[in-house]
């Protein structure tokens, strides 16, 4: 979900506009953009003890939980009207999202996966062309083929050469259903504030996750502790602050600009990897990982203009 936030630029939100440096903005991209990097690298540590399912539930029901905490001090009531988009939504960017990522990153590296969620734009594009009525014009479409070819060559990287991983698919899917859910939220975040907004996404979006609680429970307490510590940083780091940070750039810069501080996101992701977990791309995957990220900013750019 962290990075696929990236999202929120293409609704209407209240920005602070300011020209020139902003250090408090600045400030809260930086810690964005390393939280998120770092939990792909933290997904691939805690799997293996925990399943895919178990640590979706782990991190994102806690995260529900410090969700509802704050709806109840605050209230903010959707329209009854918005409960059923918002509902849709925020299963797809919740538990889809989150079950699909983990299982792909069962095998696919941090950053390659971190490239392929960063996809989710020309998907987001591509919906709202038929959805919204939105041009898509031809360096849309250049620019979907180039991130599509890249993806596919990050499928099929590996050490030992040309070799499919169903994974890579699953990941794509994963950007499906947050570009989905990005297409939906548009009108909510019109009518009610982004943070509640996303507070309503993350409880009702765990809910899905609720019947694997007690095995979630045994799953962590047979985990080492490493694994644990690991869930914690996800629901801390990546989600809390992350989102808060997110939210802070997106009030003192334009959208677009905070936006474009995401394409940070994967080579992040990449070095963390690497750093942590001896994670080293594939030639073929990081020619694959740089066609995802052009051909995202093709879509972005081109289609302004």
């Amino acid at each position: 979900m962290e990075a696929t936030m990236s999202m929120a630029a293409s609704v209407p939100v209240s920005t602070k506009q300011q020209g020139g440096f902003d250090l408090v903005a600045f400030a809260a991209i930086v810690v964005t953009i390393l939280s998120w990097a770092s939990s792909f690298v933290v997904i691939r540590i805690c799997l293996g003890p925990l399943t895919p399912i178990e640590l979706a539930t782990a991190r994102y029901v806690a995260a529900g939980a410090i969700a509802l905490v704050y709806l109840v001090i605050y209230r903010p009531m959707p329209e009854k009207r918005d409960f059923f988009r918002l509902s849709v939504a925020a299963v797809l960017f919740i538990a889809a999202y989150a079950v699909l990522l983990n299982t792909g990153e069962q095998t696919v590296a941090a950053g390659p996966a971190s490239f392929i969620i960063n996809t989710m734009p020309v998907f987001t594009a591509l919906i709202a062309t038929f959805a919204l009525g939105e041009r898509f014009g031809r360096w849309g479409w250049v620019g979907t083929a180039v991130s599509f070819g890249g993806v596919a060559l990050i499928a099929v990287a590996s050490d030992s050469g040309f070799k499919l991983d169903p994974n890579a698919v699953l990941i794509l899917g994963a950007a499906l259903c947050s570009a989905i859910a990005s297409v939906l939220q548009k009108p909510l975040l019109g009518r009610l504030p982004a943070l509640a907004v996303t507070a309503w996404i993350l409880l009702i979006g765990s809910v899905p996750l609720f019947p694997a609680v007690p095995a979630t429970i045994q799953a962590l307490a047979a985990a080492p502790a490493e694994v644990n510590w690991g869930v914690a940083y996800l629901v801390i780091f990546p989600t809390a602050i992350g989102y808060l940070t997110w939210a802070i750039a997106l009030k003192r810069l334009t959208a677009a600009r905070a936006s474009n501080f995401l394409y940070g996101v994967p080579p992040v992701a990449t070095l963390i990897g690497f750093v942590w977990l001896g994670e080293t791309p594939t030639a073929l995957g990081a020619v694959g990982g740089v066609m995802a990220i052009l051909g995202v900013l093709v879509v972005n750019v081109m289609r302004k203009r």
